[in-house]
């Protein structure tokens, strides 16, 4: 693929090369057994495949996890969404991957104890993922009705030109660093902002 064109058609070539990480191509195509409310596979698995692309290496090198993120204010309780951990979990049992499986409604309830600070309850799956720490991984992909979806809150640029910047809305300078100190050593074209 010319590079200059990839440059050019971010939409086009997205697709081809997300679908083209089999691991992510497998959890796509089995969550949907699950019947999950308002759910993404997102976050660094998505943005680190692209760059596992940019830099010639296998798609899977040096992704910790796949993130898989629904929203259900149904039941907030913890033994409500480790029910669907554990269900999420025996559908990939076979395969090689570690997934973070979290219920982003209830984020706001745990997320002091974690990290330190309150945050507000998210309003929707979107609004979630418009926090997260980076702008190259405000991302989340997903197959409805046979079409790959993708939702994206600040677009496709920072992850194909591997620009890496803080997305200062909720996280703090020290999860940011700790974020980009590892992936600098991973993907070492990255092009990391300061805080």
């Amino acid at each position: 693929m010319n590079s200059k064109a990839l440059c050019e058609n971010y939409d086009l070539y997205f697709e081809e090369i997300i679908l083209s990480n089999y691991l992510i191509k497998e959890i796509l195509q089995r969550i949907k057994k699950i019947n999950l409310p308002d759910w993404y596979l997102g976050a660094g698995c998505i943005a680190q495949t692209i760059w596992n692309y940019l830099h010639g290496y296998d798609l899977n090198k040096n992704i910790n996890d796949y993130d898989v993120v629904y929203f259900d204010r149904s039941d907030l309780s913890f033994n409500s969404e480790n029910k669907t951990i554990q269900k999420i979990n025996n559908v990939f049992k076979d395969l090689p991957v570690k997934l973070d499986i979290k219920n982003q409604a209830r984020v706001h309830l745990w997320y002091e104890e974690h990290f330190g600070y309150s945050i507000n309850s998210y309003e929707n799956i979107n609004d979630a993922i418009n926090t997260w720490p980076t702008t190259a991984t405000c991302i989340g992909v997903k197959i409805t009705n046979g079409k790959f979806l993708y939702y994206s809150t600040f677009g496709l640029n920072d992850i194909f030109n591997m620009v890496v910047k803080p997305n200062k809305v909720q996280i703090t300078k020290e999860i940011y660093e700790n974020k980009t100190k590892r992936w600098e050593k991973c993907w070492p074209m990255l092009k990391i902002l300061e805080w």
